[in-house]
């Protein structure tokens, strides 16, 4: 990996931010995909697969990566994994299965705000009130964005709705407080944005099996041939494409970016679970909708813009 300081720039960092919001859009249609398997069912698959390939990846260079790691710095892996992967995934899929993808977006869509106020404490930052205009604009996008299911009549029951709303909010505080402390914790180490993702990955795929006991407990694990190799292909493809791949691009970003830019990024997350959204449920977006996409498209230029202007 290149000295990502060194040669960033804020285009490539937006760039590399679409592509893991592309991919971890993914995620909001997993659950979907497996209906029948739990929340923590699908956190042990994700993450069981993400672990292993961690571990194929980073074999070879094993021994320089850990000669690199402070001891302090596992255990800032620990907890990263908990609150960026295992915790909020099990909620994320709870939220979905017993939500919906629509509310589950729109609480999660309030990501960039939280992640941007707390960064606008920074050194150096942008202030907050040059941000004001772009937060705007992204609350306006987020409540678009979950109007329809807000105010429509919700398709299960009154209890469902608020049980999923609340593993969206638990979602929401453990994603927020990943994207802050990754961040910060990029910053200090001395391994590279893909090799951290890997360290993450191997932490992770530990807390999984750690967990496997409980949900052999917890949940119902007789199931059919047919459904296993669905929930064997969903987690893989989970894995690959959003664990590994996505999470390296974030990591890639959060390098080249601000933390008060890297807020608002995680927009690009739920416009595109929405778009896949769309097309699992075979219709195009409303015209709240389209709003919605404009909204959250001028808010990431409105602070961009906000951070040009500064530099």
């Amino acid at each position: 990996m290149p000295p990502d300081r060194k040669d960033g720039s804020t285009f490539s960092g937006v760039l590399s931010g679409m592509g893991a919001g592309a991919l971890w859009g993914l995620v909001f249609l997993a659950p979907e995909l497996v209906r029948g398997f739990g929340p923590l069912q699908l956190s042990i698959g994700r993450y069981l697969c993400y672990g292993a390939a961690s571990a194929v990846l980073v074999a070879p260079r094993l021994r320089r990566v850990l000669a690199a790691v402070e001891p302090r710095e596992w255990l800032s892996l620990a907890w990263l994994a908990l609150a960026g992967n295992t915790l909020y995934y099990v909620f994320l899929s709870a939220a979905v299965q017993a939500g919906g993808v629509a509310m589950t977006s729109l609480v999660i869509g309030f990501l960039p705000v939280a992640v941007t106020v707390i960064g606008s404490r920074d050194r150096d930052a942008v202030p907050l009130a040059r941000l004001a205009p772009s937060l705007l604009l992204c609350a306006g996008g987020a409540v678009c964005i979950g109007w329809q299911a807000l105010a429509a009549p919700a398709s299960g029951a009154a209890g469902s709705q608020a049980i999923g709303l609340a593993c969206a909010i638990g979602a929401l505080v453990s994603w927020t407080a990943f994207a802050i402390g990754n961040a910060r914790c990029l910053a200090r180490t001395r391994v590279s944005v893909h090799e951290w993702n890997l360290l993450t990955g191997l932490v992770t795929g530990a807390q999984a099996l750690a967990l496997l006991p409980l949900s052999l407990l917890l949940d119902d694990w007789s199931r059919p041939p047919a459904e296993w190799l669905t929930f064997a292909g969903v987690s893989i493809g989970v894995a690959l494409f959003a664990s590994i791949v996505g999470n390296a691009l974030w990591n890639r970003m959060s390098r080249l970016l601000p933390l008060t830019l890297v807020g608002q990024m995680i927009l690009f997350e739920t416009l595109f679970a929405l778009l896949y959204g769309f097309a699992w449920e075979h219709r195009l977006p409303t015209p709240l909708e389209l709003g919605a996409f404009a909204l959250v498209v001028a808010s990431v230029v409105s602070c961009i813009s906000a951070h040009r202007r500064k530099r």
